[in-house]
């Protein structure tokens, strides 16, 4: 097919997240303003500097079968249990050709993860170690690529169109949601299941990030511990679990009498090219990635009222977002409802883009911003309006929101989305 210029829009959600196992419990827990973070148990984790983290509210192993369930790392159930909801949440009943509103070779799945099957790595490393080659599970491999969750997902699905998996880090997720926006509008595919999952609560990464000085140690109050653009942060709090999209051709969701939550303006993408970890003080990269975004679309700056914030709890990335920001929204960001949900979630590293997309299309849909919890004092540097403690009521008429991934290496991704 050649290319095109098609409408994207959202027809489905799906996620499993620390507030809830589907869409609809986390998107309560949002709006509710209700922490998700936790002390960590177990003996594994008593030495560790930091002994909380926000894991995901309903176990997977709890949902899936258990003999799907133990040939799947945990990223790979999160994603396929996220999946599953958007799927439904979308009108499909089965896999595509079976239902017959789409057929695989119109399928696409970009699911993505950060650190892909790490627990499954390390835990199979375990069992070689201590138990020997023969207790090696047969599964490993295909649980620990990172592709995993997109392939398992394809499956699931039937999508014969592109089966991709970008990692950028921390903007793995949102990469994946520009990347399906992409297969569409190109005429690639007619229907993309999209998103971030991740699943890396395990010692290792956790000594790994702490020794970083990347992660809050507020060990005694959990719920307090993830405080974006708060004077006394200190560093995020990791979180699991995974947020799905599906996304359509206009034409071919008005076809089959789909309901449309929202329309896909685009994406906009940069590098730092400063630091494999530290953020470009200046949020230089961060203001290209908003302004490619611009230049792309037929967004207007006047238009967006929401913005769900990358705003992790670091010293500086928090900061230099917001700098980004004002540079290319100027006094535009006044009207802005800034919402940082990790706040809540905790950090879910490549699934954060997911959930978050997911939280940005509920917004708009409910024309409410959910609150940013734990600002007890607001950094005198963050100089723009952000959602504090209660949610927001968005305008009524068309509106539009962004939402904000950033990754180690220096990968930014924005996404813009626009009522219908």
């Amino acid at each position: 097919m050649s290319s095109t210029n098609r409408t994207v829009v959202v027809t489905g959600l799906g996620a499993t997240t620390p507030l809830g196992g589907d869409s609809a419990s986390t998107w309560e827990g949002l709006i509710a303003g209700r922490s998700g973070v936790k002390p960590l148990e177990g003996e594994r984790f008593a030495e560790l500097p930091v002994k909380i983290a926000a894991l995901a509210a309903v176990d997977p192993g709890d949902v899936l079968p258990r003999p799907l369930a133990r040939k799947l790392d945990r990223s790979a159930q999160f994603a396929l249990i996220a999946a599953r909801e958007a799927w439904a949440d979308a009108g499909y009943t089965g896999p595509a050709g079976e239902d017959e509103k789409i057929v695989p070779e119109r399928l696409g799945s970009v699911i993505a993860s950060g650190i892909g099957g790490v627990t499954t790595l390390l835990d199979q490393y375990d069992v070689l170690k201590e138990k020997g080659v023969r207790r090696v599970s047969p599964h490993t491999v295909p649980m620990l690529m990172p592709n995993s969750p997109s392939a398992n997902v394809g499956l699931e699905v039937n999508a014969r169109a592109g089966v991709h998996t970008p990692v950028s880090a921390c903007a793995s997720g949102a990469e994946a949601i520009g990347y399906a926006v992409e297969m569409i509008r190109t005429g690639r595919a007619d229907v993309v299941v999209a998103g971030g999952t991740e699943a890396a609560i395990h010692p290792l990464p956790i000594a790994a990030f702490a020794n970083m000085m990347a992660m809050s140690k507020n060990n005694d109050e959990p719920t307090k511990a993830s405080r974006p653009y708060d004077t006394g942060r200190d560093g995020f709090v990791l979180g699991e679990g995974a947020g799905v999209v599906i996304l359509e051709s206009e034409e071919h969701a008005k076809a089959r009498g789909a309901r449309i939550y929202c329309e896909v303006l685009g994406q906009g993408l940069s590098a730092d090219s400063h630091h494999i970890a530290q953020p470009e003080p200046t949020g230089r990269g961060i203001a290209a990635a908003m302004q490619n975004l611009l230049d792309s679309t037929d967004l207007k700056p006047s238009e967006v009222v929401h913005l769900n914030a990358h705003a992790t709890s670091t010293p500086q990335g928090d900061v230099a977002e917001i700098k980004a920001l004002r540079k290319v929204l100027g006094d535009d960001l006044d009207h802005v409802a800034i919402s940082a949900t990790k706040s809540m979630t905790g950090h879910l590293l490549g699934g954060a883009g997911g959930i978050e997309t997911v939280a940005t299309v509920l917004a708009l849909h409910n024309r409410l911003a959910p609150p940013t919890i734990n600002v007890d004092d607001l950094d005198p540097e963050v100089e723009a309006d952000i959602v504090r403690n209660e949610p927001r009521e968005l305008p009524q008429g068309t509106i539009a929101a962004i939402n904000n991934s950033f990754g180690f290496g220096g990968h930014n991704v924005v996404l813009a989305f626009r009522t219908v």
